[in-house]
């Protein structure tokens, strides 16, 4: 089954918190530690088994990202590219890969969010064989009130999703990591921009809550999701990288 699946990696948007570092160059090449940051998501992608990954990102910046990544050779992987035009939400990016995805199911990955330990890889590999329809990836943070927030019931199932709510329903915020059925483009055709005129994933996430057909996959307590999209986030991922691979040596 994860042979029909394809990945998708969202390196588009401005990163204006990241300024004025993103002045010169697009945040997922920044480095984290040793690397750019755009390893880290192609590393899970490959590690859980997807050989087909999409990178999209900005049309200037296209070029840099197919120079420094290349065919995915390197990886054992295929890699293809494709432009954002203007970030007009994370959602987005299911319409700009629906040709690419010729009915394919597929996993997304925003390419500032850095997974680091916990198994992630075996986990979104569990999740793709498990899928009933969508999946959403967990982490128990501190200030719920920064992210999208699940409810969850006594079984451990999704009731509701927020984003940023300013009375968070539980501390568990939705990570940068998705997993979709072949339904996804066709689903977010149906989307309406938000107030901000994007296509919102909490939007598209909703609508398989409201269909009974999404599933969450809990983080463990060993592992590290950050969204490496700051300053303080972006030296935080290098210091924890460093320090894994200075201990285990295994970063995942």
């Amino acid at each position: 089954m994860i042979d029909n699946f394809k990945g998708i990696i969202l390196a588009g948007g401005k990163g204006t918190r990241l300024h004025p570092l993103t002045e010169v160059v697009s945040k997922q090449l920044l480095p984290v530690y040793d690397r750019p940051m755009i390893f880290y998501p192609i590393e899970v992608f490959v590690k859980a088994g997807i050989k087909d990954i999409l990178i999209i990102t900005n049309p200037e910046e296209k070029i840099i990202f197919e120079r420094l990544i290349g065919n995915g050779s390197q990886y054992d992987c295929k890699i293809d590219y494709d432009i954002q035009p203007k970030p007009e939400g994370i959602a987005q990016a299911f319409l700009i890969a629906s040709d690419w995805l010729n009915g394919s199911p597929a996993t997304l990955i925003l390419g500032d969010n850095i997974f680091l330990k916990g198994d992630i890889s075996n986990l979104l590999k569990n999740a793709i064989k498990e899928n009933i329809g969508s999946t959403v990836f967990a982490y128990q943070v501190d200030n719920p009130n920064r992210y999208g927030v699940i409810e969850i019931d006594n079984e451990g199932s999704i009731k509701s999703l927020e984003e940023k709510p300013e009375n968070p329903k539980s501390d568990w915020a939705v990570t940068g990591l998705y997993v979709y059925n072949n339904k996804v483009v066709e689903l977010t055709k149906t989307l309406k921009p938000s107030k901000r005129n994007e296509l919102e994933i909490t939007s598209l996430n909703n609508i398989y809550i409201k269909k009974d057909e999404m599933k969450v996959v809990f983080l463990p307590k060993d592992s590290f999701w950050l969204d490496a999209g700051t300053i303080d986030s972006l030296l935080d991922a290098s210091n924890i990288v460093k320090k894994l691979k200075h201990t285990s040596g295994d970063i995942f």
